[in-house]
């Protein structure tokens, strides 16, 4: 990853121009793409630190973390980051504690611990982020800022495709298609707890740690087929795609529901199933972070953090995160 370079006055630091009329004449750290490609284009920027605006708190970013979206976004491969977006700041997920406030904010203090997911483009790959206050939740003192950034994104992630998209009920079975990433182990939990049955295909490597997030079965689908072993299903969800996509539907009861976050359902293949499918993006909230926060501090969910890099080690987390195999997610502690 490139050395820090100067932004332009004026110019926003995050991606977010309505905070850079208002400039601190402070600077901060900020990753970001000035071009898409490989990890060198990553670029570590000095850039004028925001300011919130009315309604908006500004937080002092402790730790974020990596997820498949970023490299994708880094690539060019993310069809709603375009060129017209760069320079683009990179990341969603953020943990650290309140700095300052805009007007007319009352839900938190200066100082409080807090979590959110960043709106895309204002950046969480950064030492300070603008976040809504809608978005953020609490931080529990109990949780250390790397373990809590790994939750935003792929929290919400999982409780949408499960409860909003995929309506589970208790006694429902539930096959998780990549059950071993920062979305699908917390979707395991979040299944286990509304008490789904869960079936997931992972690594054999993976088999233990699955079974301790709640899953009934695992499913090694390096020398399995799933249609063999998983049986009829009321959900699918789909961490996947391609060809683990096309073969999920054969597994579907009837009236059954498949829910992906990488490609849209075949709505044929649905029909002959008499099934319902939809692709989705996950939404900022936070009173869904906060129910997932309650279930933390209550022992019914455990964040799995793989390793942690520091900030000017980016690139490296991107490519780690692409290529290597990875439980649960992976962290940047942000000095």
């Amino acid at each position: 990853m490139t050395e820090p370079t100067q932004s332009r006055p004026g110019e926003a630091p995050a991606g977010d121009p309505s905070t850079a009329e208002q400039g601190s004449g402070e600077t901060m750290r900020v990753v970001r793409l000035h071009r898409f490609g490989g990890p060198e284009v990553l670029q570590l920027d000095e850039v004028e630190r925001p300011v919130p605006g009315p309604g908006q708190l500004l937080v002092r970013v402790f730790a974020s973390s990596v997820n498949p979206v970023d490299w994708k976004i880094r690539e060019g491969g993310f069809p709603p980051v375009g060129e017209d977006a760069l320079p683009f700041a990179m990341g969603r997920d953020v943990s650290g504690v309140v700095a300052a406030r805009g007007q007319g904010i009352d839900s938190f203090d200066d100082g409080a611990e807090v979590i959110a997911m960043t709106r895309i483009g204002r950046g969480a790959y950064a030492q300070y982020a603008i976040v809504e206050p809608g978005d953020a939740a609490a931080k529990p003192a109990s949780l250390g800022h790397e373990e809590a950034a790994c939750l935003p994104l792929a929290g919400l992630t999982a409780w949408q495709a499960l409860i909003d998209h995929g309506g589970l009920q208790e006694g429902q079975r539930v096959l998780i298609q990549g059950a071993s990433g920062g979305v699908g182990h917390v979707a395991v939990q979040i299944a286990r707890d509304r008490g789904a049955e869960v079936i997931v295909t992972a690594r054999s490597e993976d088999e233990a740690f699955l079974k301790e997030c709640g899953a009934a079965e695992v499913i090694d689908y390096r020398s399995e087929r799933f249609e063999d072993r998983a049986g009829a299903v009321d959900l699918v969800i789909d961490l996947v795609g391609g060809e683990t996509l096309s073969r999920s539907y054969g597994v579907l009861k009837q009236g059954g529901r498949l829910v992906s976050v990488v490609a849209k359902p075949d709505e044929a293949a649905l029909a002959e199933r008499g099934a319902t499918g939809t692709i989705f993006m996950a939404d900022e909230s936070g009173v869904q972070l906060d129910e997932l926060m309650r279930m933390v501090e209550q022992g019914r969910l455990t964040l799995r953090l793989d390793r942690s890099y520091p900030l000017d080690k980016a690139a490296e987390a991107q490519e780690a995160q692409k290529t290597e195999h990875v439980q649960g997610k992976i962290a940047l502690s942000i000095p």
